[in-house]
């Protein structure tokens, strides 16, 4: 059997996590007679979704993001719709669309999953012109990710002061909506489209949501006074974020979102990552368009 060609794009800062003996981890539990390897760090944002561009470019078999939910999306953008194939070895804050593939957070596990060379055909889906893979939104998380990426040291415990910092003062807002052509309206504190399940660290506002069904999970989370704080907390962690009063699930492919507020450009975010957005906020699916190793 020829050997493949697989190239690790390492994010040497995603997650807070140290990744100096990555490389040679790899070369301890990589199947040589499987892979001819290659390592590449990426210096800033944008670099790994250049990286893997380049790589395609020159017909690399596999491509493996190791970082956090953002590294792997600019791979995956890369990767989408083209003969390569991704790998993840997830070293993010919350690594969402690694749980939702039970992708091992351990390296060690999740690199000698690539010796097997499994291979699952995803969805991928668009927000705003953006590509993302796990979660986009719009309201309070898209806030969130907005100062997230602000924070020195990004992490779980960050991410949870980060939350409870914006909560006292966020106010929902208006949003006219249009899925597969049927309108509402709604008061909404968030609206999570969601591909795969979960946040990350197992935080799952969309427990019936699918990699492979060709829709999208719009999530609405509805104004809830602070005090039920913690029953949402509880919700999305053991997986009945339907069954609240204050949420709203509804599957669909093609999704509009536009807030009463035309004038005033709005945050969201993809897969963790945010964008300042203008007009209305298209969000499509893409069904089957990722090969992903895992």
């Amino acid at each position: 059997m020829l050997k493949k060609s697989i190239l690790f794009i390492i994010n040497p800062i995603s997650g807070g996590k140290n990744k100096r003996n990555f490389q040679s981890l790899a070369d301890k539990i990589l199947d040589r007679e499987v892979y001819e390897p290659q390592f590449e760090f990426s210096e800033r944002a944008g670099h790994a979704y250049m990286l893997a561009e380049k790589a395609i470019g020159e017909g690399v078999d596999v491509i493996v993001a190791v970082g956090g939910d953002g590294t792997i999306n600019e791979v995956a953008s890369a990767v989408e719709g083209t003969n390569s194939i991704m790998g993840i070895i997830p070293f993010g804050s919350g690594n969402g669309l690694a749980r939702s593939l039970n992708v091992s957070l351990k390296a060690e596990r999740a690199l000698r999953a690539l010796n097997r060379f499994r291979i699952e055909v995803i969805d991928t889906a668009e927000l705003a012109g953006y590509k993302f893979f796990n979660m986009g939104g719009v309201g309070f998380d898209a806030r969130i990710s907005y100062q997230f990426t602000m924070l020195p040291n990004r992490g779980f415990q960050g991410y949870v002061k980060t939350t409870f910092n914006e909560i006292l003062n966020y106010k929902a807002k208006k949003y006219l909506i249009e899925i597969d052509g049927k309108k509402m309206e709604r008061d909404a504190f968030m609206i999570s489209i969601a591909n795969s399940s979960q946040y990350g660290n197992n935080a799952y506002i969309a427990p019936t949501a699918s990699l492979k069904d060709g829709l999208l999970d719009l999530c609405i989370v509805k104004p809830f006074p602070l005090y039920h704080f913690p029953v949402m907390v509880y919700h999305l962690f053991s997986k009945t974020s339907e069954k609240s009063r204050y949420v709203e699930i509804i599957k669909g492919k093609n999704i509009r979102i536009k807030t009463t507020n035309v004038d005033a450009p709005e945050v969201i975010h993809l897969d963790g990552e945010p964008r300042r957005v203008n007009g209305d906020i298209l969000a499509s699916i893409k069904p089957l368009s990722l090969k992903v190793l895992h």
